[in-house]
């Protein structure tokens, strides 16, 4: 029989696509004061993977991740979601988002995503948002799966999540420095 027992906290991470670093840089601060202070921010990349924000957002889209300091129980991810969507709504230009916010928990074991849509592989939470599993950890690295996101796939990507990795693991054995990367831009 397995026994139940708490959930490790995990890294509460974010992906950003945007068009405009005014609104990007509005809405970083808008999350810092809904989670707290930033730890790790990776430099802008290109969108190239699809079209498909395009007709709502404009083409020459940008993508970032980053991470917060404070780690959260695996249960407020619903919450979480409602909150970015509200984020949203809140910069959107009428019923046009000018950014799109993926939260999503990063563990020693995986990523999963957080959204509203369904499909095969995503669980149900509540009220209509469910987690996607979007990277495993094997092998010494992230590993993308057959329905990962092509930005979250590519090798550049999947290192930067390691080195959050790295930071989560230190702070659950204490060892971490808050702030470690003081937000600093980090190198896809």
């Amino acid at each position: 029989m397995s026994v139940p027992k708490a959930f490790e906290p995990c890294k509460l991470v974010f992906g950003l696509l945007y068009l405009h670093r005014d609104v990007k840089a509005r809405v970083l601060s808008a999350l810092t004061e809904l989670f707290g202070p930033l730890d790790a921010v990776s430099q802008p990349q290109d969108f190239t993977f699809t079209r498909f924000y395009e007709k709502e957002m404009g083409s020459g889209l940008l993508r970032l991740f980053g991470s917060f300091e404070e780690l959260v129980d695996p249960v407020r991810l619903p919450e979480i979601k409602e909150r970015t969507n509200l984020l949203e709504k809140q910069w959107a230009n009428g019923k046009r988002r000018t950014i799109n916010v993926d939260p999503g928990l990063l563990s020693e074991d995986r990523l999963v995503l957080a959204t509203g849509k369904n499909a095969a592989h995503r669980i149900p939470l509540r009220d209509g948002i469910y987690a996607d599993l979007t990277l495993l950890y094997r092998e010494g690295a992230y590993r993308p799966l057959p329905w990962t996101y092509p930005d979250y796939a590519q090798e550049a990507t999947r290192r930067f999540f390691g080195l959050l990795r790295g930071i989560l693991t230190a702070r659950r054995r204490g060892r971490a420095p808050r702030r470690s990367q003081s937000t600093k831009e980090m190198q896809l």
